[in-house]
């Protein structure tokens, strides 16, 4: 399959087929999420095809390489249904006057919720 020209997260475009480790096309990319500020990439949101489908947030460690037409993730197509969904950040709780903080990938699963919705 030509996948095109090795390419960066900077210029990876909605649509572009999503590949397993195994080399089976499991989706396509939805969203890429980065912090242009500090130039890091944090992952992207993808619409897979295989189990129950819809949207999954595939972490920066998790992808691969990207090209011009696909990116290439680490993750088997039979894990591909258990990434996690993007979702909404919940409201801030307090315990004795601190605020929880949330782990990386909870934020990064808010922003990608965030840019989903429209809410960036």
């Amino acid at each position: 399959m030509d996948y095109g020209n090795p390419t960066s997260y900077l210029a990876l475009q909605p649509g572009a087929d999503v590949i397993s480790s195994d080399g089976d096309r499991v989706g396509k990319v939805e969203h890429v999420l980065a912090d242009a500020d500090s130039d890091i990439f944090d992952g992207m949101v993808i619409d897979i095809e295989t189990g129950p489908g819809g949207l999954h947030f595939v972490d920066s460690e998790q992808v691969g390489e990207l090209y011009e037409r696909a990116a290439v993730l680490k993750v088997p197509t039979d894990e591909v249904p258990r990434l996690p969904k993007p979702a909404p950040a919940p409201g801030v709780m307090e315990h004795h006057g601190v605020e929880d903080s949330e782990s990386s990938l909870q934020a990064k699963l808010h922003r990608a919720w965030d840019r989903i919705t429209g809410n960036y």
